[in-house]
């Protein structure tokens, strides 16, 4: 299809489809280059908990959805898109450019009856090694944990690799289809799940209660205590090369005969605050408003605008993709200030590009009234400033939100429960038949996305952890930075979105395609099976060997093949379900309900989280066997979750067929990332 003969065009589509393409994906570049290094640089750098970090990450990516809403309504009614890009733009590079002054990092200091050291580090990543001054030498510290149990008054070992030990515990669990079916009370759920003690080869039953586990010795009830301990040890000398030798440290430091203590450099912390919140604020002004301006670029019916929009999420995706690669090698082999430079440099050329070829717009994206902008609306300040200063307030609560992040979740749960009364209760009163079932759709998927994005986020948090710390990442030789395995998600995207666009186009053929509330089951039960396979892997190697990297990869894809079932369906969901009066109600309840799906994430994480010491874990066995549980859990829940929508499907089908709403296969226009 060619351009109308009047229009300048490149490539067949209007030229300013180049601007935003630019755009967006230098925008893109710098946000996901930035959280790739995100949870590494908290836990590695500033020395926060793992569970802090994860709680922070959860309220930073929850405050990007949230606010740009705010963004969308302040470009719609006075500023217009061209002018909220620009200023999002700006505030995106100040937010990039200000992560990358890090100071010297926090610093901990592990105290002992001998005396107190300062932990120094080298590396980043799963490079990074930590060193003492001993005796006026410096020393590599090396963490030696020792897994045992409590049965009653004894103490007794887990039996390891060699088959050395005294107990081991066998559990007898139901698989998914059987926790189903106890879940609804069938007949299929199968034989109660057991747990049996096997000591020194005798077999004892174990009662699992929310206490913990009560072993029946011989009619006596016993409680059994799994329980870890590490010691620090100190090496002879500070040799990085190849295995350390740990035969015969210099020092040990046994657990519980230390303590350690982190000291911060405030001005650096609240300057890490700063940089998130203008982030949050560039990002709510700019992305609601640049894919409207893609919107506009095309006429009303124009048969272009689905290609349009293909191109332009091809951006999207370019720019992930390149981001974790080159902030991520930046940042972790030569320092996080490059890394975070590098986003700041991505952002800063998307700002020029747009400033500069605005003109290749043809006038699209402008604001609605240029005389309502100069309005004062106090003394001398007028509408358009107020639209800029309204940034202030953005920045000011998203920065007290993240020194406060804990609430956030609490916060998004009250407001989308609040949305969600609001919603229904709106539908009742004010909407009859198909109007009416047709906010009950929308209600539906936008809260059906809650667990999909509480689990798929994990990829910026626990997974990037759980990477860097318990994965084999030599692969052909190479080391590989954990940020780059974030890669993954647009590489497959790029590799599958067409495939799964056309087979959509031949189901529906054949009239098989799965109904859209199908496809979003189908996304929520494949990201907890991602989990279930990762911990397949994790439960595969020994209890403190590293997991092998094709892990990553299977978890990677088959999050990326539920994405694409869900959120671009999602999407085009809530445009078609939008009535042209309540088009902005529905995609803010879209952007809260995501928003608080990403809160959520960060509260899973936080739960998964491991003790450190500057930065470096301290008890891998340990730390393997507590994300194999959270994994464990959140995978289950996503499947059965997944699973009860399966059975919903017909109902929310039924209200979009009784508003007359047309299900037509899905191209590549709305595929790739939010």
């Amino acid at each position: 299809m060619t351009a109308p003969p009047s229009e300048k065009s490149f490539l067949g589509h209007p030229r300013g489809l180049v601007i935003c393409f630019l755009t967006e994906m230098w925008e893109r570049f710098s946000y996901y280059g930035m959280r790739g290094l995100l949870l590494l640089y908290l836990t590695q750098h500033f020395l926060f908990s793992d569970e802090r970090s994860n709680v922070i990450y959860g309220a930073y990516i929850a405050l990007v959805y949230i606010m740009s809403i705010v963004g969308g309504v302040l470009s719609d009614k006075y500023l217009g898109q061209r002018k909220a890009v620009t200023f999002g733009a700006i505030l995106l590079v100040l937010g990039h450019f200000g992560m990358a002054f890090e100071g010297s990092g926090s610093r901990e200091t592990i105290i002992t009856e001998s005396g107190n050291y300062l932990v120094e580090a080298e590396g980043r990543d799963n490079r990074r090694q930590l060193f003492i001054d001993y005796e006026g030498e410096p020393r590599r510290l090396i963490f030696d944990s020792t897994q045992f149990a409590t049965l009653g008054d004894d103490r007794i070992l887990p039996i390891n690799e060699a088959g050395v030990g005294d107990y081991e515990i066998q559990r007898e669990t139901r698989g998914f289809i059987q926790n189903v079916c106890a879940l609804v009370g069938l007949g299929c759920a199968g034989p109660e799940p057991t747990t049996t003690l096997i000591l020194n080869g005798e077999a004892f039953p174990v009662e699992e209660t929310r206490d913990g586990m009560m072993v029946d010795r011989n009619g006596q009830m016993l409680p059994l205590v799994e329980s870890s301990e590490t010691d620090i040890l100190v090496l002879g000398d500070a040799t990085t090369e190849g295995a350390p030798d740990i035969s015969a440290p210099v020092a040990t430091f046994a657990d519980g005969a230390y303590s350690t203590q982190v000291e911060q450099e405030m001005l650096y912390v609240n300057i890490l605050y700063i940089s998130l919140a203008l982030i949050i604020a560039g990002v709510g002004f700019l992305k609601p408003n640049i894919s409207t301006i893609v919107g506009d670029l095309y006429p009303e019916g124009d048969p272009r605008r689905d290609g349009g929009f293909t191109l332009f999420y091809m951006g999207i995706n370019l720019g992930s993709f390149l981001a974790t690669w080159t902030c991520g090698i930046l940042g972790i082999v030569y320092g996080w200030a490059w890394g975070f430079g590098a986003a700041g440099v991505g952002m800063l050329l998307g700002l020029v590009v747009f400033h500069y070829g605005q003109h290749w717009l043809d006038g699209k994206a402008e604001p609605p009234s240029r005389e309502k902008l100069r309005e004062k609306v106090f003394g001398l300040i007028t509408v358009e400033t107020a639209c800029y200063a309204s940034a202030l307030g953005i920045i000011a609560v998203s920065i007290a939100l993240l020194m406060n992040a804990g609430i956030v979740d609490t916060l998004a749960m009250i407001t989308g429960i609040g949305m969600f009364v609001v919603l229904i209760g709106y539908s009742f009163l004010r909407l009859k038949g198909a109007a009416r079932t047709r906010m009950w759709a929308a209600v539906y998927f936008a809260i059906a996305q809650i667990p999909f994005w509480s689990l798929f986020e994990q990829a910026g948090s626990s997974l990037t952890l759980v990477t860097s710390r318990l994965v084999n990442t030599n692969m052909f030789g190479w080391n590989v930075p954990t940020p780059v395995f974030q890669s993954l998600n647009a590489g497959f995207i790029f590799l599958f979105a067409p495939l799964v666009a056309w087979l959509w186009l031949a189901l529906a053929r054949r009239g098989w395609e799965p109904s859209t509330p199908v496809k979003f089951a189908i996304g929520v039960f494949g990201a907890g099976l991602g989990y279930l396979v990762l911990v397949g892997g994790m439960s595969s190697v020994g209890a403190a060997a590293l997991t092998p990297v094709f892990f990553i990869f299977a978890i990677y894809w088959i999050h990326t093949m539920a994405e694409l079932m869900l959120s671009p369906v999602g999407l085009s969901a809530m445009t078609k379900l939008a009535p042209a009066s309540l088009v902005g109600l529905f995609m803010a309840a879209w952007f809260v309900y995501s928003g608080l799906g990403n809160a959520m994430s960060g509260v899973i994480a936080a739960a998964a989280g491991a003790e450190t010491v500057g930065g470096q874990i301290v008890d891998v066995a340990g730390a393997k066997a507590n994300y194999i549980q959270v994994f464990s859990s959140i995978g289950y829940i996503g499947m059965i979750i997944g699973f009860l929508m399966l059975l919903v499907a017909p109902i929310v089908k039924r209200w979009m067929a009784e508003a007359q709403i047309e299900e037509r296969p899905l191209s590549t226009d709305s595929v790739g990332h939010n």
